[in-house]
């Protein structure tokens, strides 16, 4: 049985089907249509890869071009073509799902065509179901591995963003953090961890910092990031490093 003639934009985790909340599921199940991002066209989504055991055969697949492209013209007429497309599917009276990978508004793909939504098609219903973002994960799957890694504690600020591009950037944000006792999340590790990681050698913060890859999928790789040597990376790569502790602790 299928619900009401929405939008759900649906964040479906890191990887691991498991980590799909109740209500994503239940969203899922309930739609006619099923759409999500895909690099171009006959390829598979990840985030689809990682709904597939709640999408039935009944179910209408819609995937859309996000093109990894590093001009925005061509970016930016994906959104508003998934938006328009989007928007047709409610009107004609379908409940559609649109999933995300991670978090659906953390550096989401899906933000993009919430915002061209409400620029072009301001009419269409949306409602928005968070996921768990592969930052949370990686944290968790460090300590169910006897590495106790909690994200942020008491009045510690936690600062997620993607890496740095340069080295200068990186060691003015590390001296930034160590001054603040913030912890930092950098997304979209990937090649630049050829130089972060002597970088953070060089510091002595290796042995503080949490390296991991692949989050929630079956070659999912999460260890102290003094483990991992300096070749170059997976785009889904992230680190998680901490300069300090608050003074209370048990």
């Amino acid at each position: 049985m299928h619900g009401l003639a929405q939008l759900t934009l649906v964040g479906v985790g890191p990887g691991d089907p498991q980590l799909i909340t109740v209500a994503a599921v239940q969203a899922i199940e309930a739609a006619a249509v099923v759409a999500y991002p895909v690099a171009r066209e006959g390829a598979e989504g990840m985030a689809a890869r990682i709904a597939a055991p709640w999408i039935s055969p009944q179910q209408r697949r819609l995937p859309l071009v996000f093109p990894m492209v590093a001009e925005a013209e061509p970016r930016r007429q994906a959104w508003h073509a998934a938006a328009d497309a989007l928007a047709a599917e409610v009107a004609a009276g379908q409940a559609v799902v649109l999933l995300c990978e991670g978090d659906s508004s953390l550096y989401a793909s899906c933000s993009y065509v919430l915002l061209a939504l409400a620029q072009r098609r301001p009419a269409c219903p949306v409602r928005v179901i968070p996921g768990i973002s592969a930052v949370s994960a990686a944290a968790a799957a460090a300590s169910s591995q006897g590495h106790p890694w909690p994200l942020a504690l008491q009045q510690e600020p936690l600062l997620i963003r993607p890496t740095p591009e340069t080295e200068a950037e990186l060691t003015a944000l590390l001296e930034q953090a160590a001054a603040t006792g913030t912890v930092l999340a950098l997304l979209k590790l990937g090649h630049r961890w050829s130089w972060v990681q002597p970088l953070l050698a060089a510091r002595g913060l290796l042995e503080q910092a949490l390296f991991a890859q692949r989050v929630g999928w079956p070659d999912q790789l999460v260890q102290p990031a003094v483990l991992v040597s300096a070749a170059e990376q997976p785009y889904f790569s992230l680190l998680l490093i901490r300069q300090g502790w608050p003074a209370v602790l048990p």
